[in-house]
């Protein structure tokens, strides 16, 4: 994010869906009202309407898929592995170059029925992946009209940059539907068009004749259909309290790696994602610091824009490369969701469980932001007495201005429209409650409540 209300390449790529339509512990928290149960049975209902989450976790799901080559394993975080190379095949990786011969084996999900049949879906993962090991995610769906999409890669990932070039790729399309990014996207959803069931696939990769593999912990999909609107409804405040999270400037970072989206002014997303990380307790070591500039302050930053960017979206906000990156730290997941209110925030805050959105706005839209933006993530840590909101905002002049308060009503509208007017006057796109949560590998039974009240499990 640049202070400019300036394009993003996302931005750009959402517009065209939009132009197209409208044609465990937790960390210390002060608490001095909790969410009432009306409002979270409010919440569930919005979710069930407008949002669907699925997800492989257990050693029964990893069992219940389609396997060729591949096994189950159990244990307190169970997961799948390669147990045997279904076959090899080459892969030149399109940002180096280089063609590597590769081992794999591959799961197929089962059928998964969509309670919302959706205008969008998103994947998540989290994954183990040595060096010499990587792993590629694909969706294939049903449409309302009973036929069916082609599979259609939505993400080629490994931790680490050493073997391939993390990546997305472009140009997936059948004329009815098309991958923008990270996102599967029905092309014009004013056709009435849906989304009703959709099948993942796994495909971990290693080196021919080793031993090594990926393990897979978890592997899902948010499908949703949000209204179009420049505007949503006011939601109650029912929860004031802080959570202590740590505070990152991504502006610090101005020039530093610029291979990396061009500097830590468009680092929005890894700073947002490094916070919530650093509250869980996950850190760094200094060996894996030490390819950053020692004269760079913060330099869990630089690593997570690293080790976030998608080469071929040329960023570092790729949504599920940032929550496979934050479960790559021990005892955390991540997913990508959408939440349908600050009751729903609310909630998790109320647990323990802070979150990172995705908004865009101009200036003038959000009283105290000092910039306008076509694409913003920022990390939403609790709520006043009065209800606004209290965000670590990234797009800080250094760590000590992170912490924001924002009204609430501004902040709940800009974060849940779809749709909103640019600074040229034209219709733009809203993320409509898309967000980032990192979470225990093993919740407590508050966390899990609250998770499972946002559709999350």
């Amino acid at each position: 994010m640049s202070r400019a209300e300036l394009p993003s390449r996302r931005a750009l790529l959402a517009a065209a869906v939009v132009a197209t339509v409208a044609g465990s512990a937790v960390p210390a928290a002060a608490g001095t009202r909790t969410a009432g149960a009306a409002g979270a049975a409010d919440a569930r209902r919005d979710a069930a309407r407008t949002v669907d989450n699925r997800a492989w976790t257990s050693y029964t799901d990893w069992r219940g898929g389609t396997t060729d080559g591949t096994r189950a394993v159990a244990g307190a975080r169970p997961g799948l592995v390669i147990a045997r190379a279904a076959g090899t095949t080459d892969y030149t990786d399109p940002h180096t170059g280089r063609t590597s011969a590769w081992e794999y084996a591959r799961w197929t999900s089962p059928v998964h029925r969509l309670e919302v049949p959706a205008t969008e879906v998103v994947p998540s993962w989290n994954a183990h992946t040595p060096e010499g090991t990587w792993l590629q995610v694909e969706l294939k769906g049903r449409y309302s009209d009973g036929t069916d999409t082609p599979w259609y890669v939505m993400g080629r990932w490994a931790a680490g940059d050493q073997d391939i070039r993390r990546t997305s790729v472009d140009d997936q399309g059948d004329g009815r539907s098309s991958v923008w990014t990270d996102t599967f996207a029905i092309d014009d959803a004013a056709s009435g068009l849906r989304l009703v069931s959709y099948r993942l696939r796994l495909t971990l990769h290693r080196r021919p004749g080793t031993r090594l593999t990926p393990t897979v912990w978890r592997v899902g999909a948010m499908g949703s259909d949000v209204p179009d609107r420049f505007t949503v409804p006011a939601s109650t405040p029912r929860f004031a309290g802080e959570l202590a999270v740590p505070r990152y400037s991504q502006e610090i970072h101005k020039g530093q790696y610029p291979e990396y989206d061009n500097g830590g002014e468009a680092w929005c997303s890894p700073t947002s994602s490094q916070m919530i990380i650093e509250y869980w307790g996950g850190r760094l070591t200094e060996e894996q610091l030490s390819w950053v500039d020692p004269s760079y302050a913060d330099p869990q930053v630089c690593h997570a824009a690293r080790h976030t960017y998608d080469h071929q979206y040329a960023g570092c906000g790729n949504w599920p490369f940032n929550a496979a990156y934050a479960a790559t730290f021990d005892g955390l997941q991540g997913v990508v969701t959408r939440l349908t209110s600050l009751t729903d925030l609310e909630q998790l805050i109320a647990a323990g469980i802070p979150a990172i959105t995705s908004q865009s706005f101009l200036e003038k839209e959000l009283t105290g932001a000092g910039y306008g933006t076509a694409g913003h993530l920022m990390t939403v840590i609790g709520f006043t007495a009065d209800g606004d909101v209290i965000a670590n905002d990234p797009a800080s002049d250094d760590n000590e201005a992170v912490r924001r308060v924002y009204r609430r009503r501004e902040w709940e509208n800009i974060w849940l429209r779809t749709k909103r007017y640019n600074a040229s006057g034209k219709v733009a796109s809203g993320t409509g409650g898309v967000c980032y949560l990192y979470f225990p590998a093993r919740p407590t039974s508050r966390q899990r409540k609250a998770l499972a009240a946002v559709g999350v499990r």
